[in-house]
Parts: C-alpha cells; structure tokens; sequence
C-alpha cells in the first residue's frame, strides 16, 4: 500500500501538467482564431466600433438638426400666410437717386430700351446696334464708315 500514495502524487503530477499544456493550447487556439478573424474582417472591409459610433452620433445630431429646422421652417411658412391673409398697407419704397442723376449735378438719368420706346431712344441718340443720325457710324462703335 506504500505505493498507492506515490501512484496519486505520479497522476497529481501529470493532470497538472496536462492541464497546463491545455490551458496553454487553449490560449494559442484563441490567439490564432483571433488572428485569422481579423484578417477576414479586414478583407471584408468592416469598420471597428469606435467608427461606426462616431457616425452614429453625427447622424444622430444631423437628424436633430434637421427635425429643428423643419419646426423653423414650418414657424416661418406660417408666419408667412398669416401675413399674406391680412391686407397691410404697402410700405412706402424711398429710392435712392441714381448714380450721376442727382439734382445740381447736370447728369441726365439714362433710359434703359425696355423703358423708352423706339423713337425715343433713337431721338436721345443712345444708339444701341443703330446708326447714328451724322456719318452713318454706329455709336460709341470708334469706327467711322
């Protein structure tokens, strides 16, 4: 019977031994499915967490953003209609004087051809693609001819 505590220390032995060989294959299997895991996945072009989270938050607030201006927008159309249903008085329009047209200068305010007819603006000689009244150039052409 001596021989059967050292036949438990001899088997003791060897299941911690095993077991350290298994835990330590264990932890080789995983790092190498790890490896051949994230090959894949970069093959496949997949994006890491950190990323998709960023986008997912910038979506979020870009959503945000929108819904706020839709409310803006829909606040401005109303006002809006309001405005256009009660008649208001047209506001009085103060117009600048032209640029060379003011009074004391001598500067003459110059018709454009949708405001002067055709005699009209033969008459004060703007001559647009016209010839002019003495030497049958056009005017402000340089040429003569």
């Amino acid at each position: 019977m001596a021989n059967t505590p050292r036949l438990f220390e001899d088997l003791s032995r060897v299941a911690s031994g095993a077991m350290g060989t298994v835990v330590g294959m264990r932890d080789e299997a995983e790092a190498q499915l790890r490896q051949r895991l994230e090959r894949v996945l970069e093959r496949m072009d997949v994006v890491p967490r950190e990323e998709f989270e960023a986008v997912r938050a910038m979506a979020a607030k870009a959503r945000d953003e929108q819904e706020a201006m839709a409310d803006r927008l829909a606040a401005l159309e109303s006002r809006l209609a309001d405005l256009e249903k009660t008649p208001a008085a047209k506001p009085a329009v103060k117009r600048a004087p032209a640029k060379g047209g003011s009074a004391g200068t001598g500067g003459a305010k110059r018709a454009g051809p949708a405001k002067a007819g055709a005699k009209g603006a033969a008459a004060k000689g703007s001559g647009r693609g016209r010839t002019a009244a003495k030497g049958g150039a056009k005017a402000g052409s340089g040429t003569e001819g």
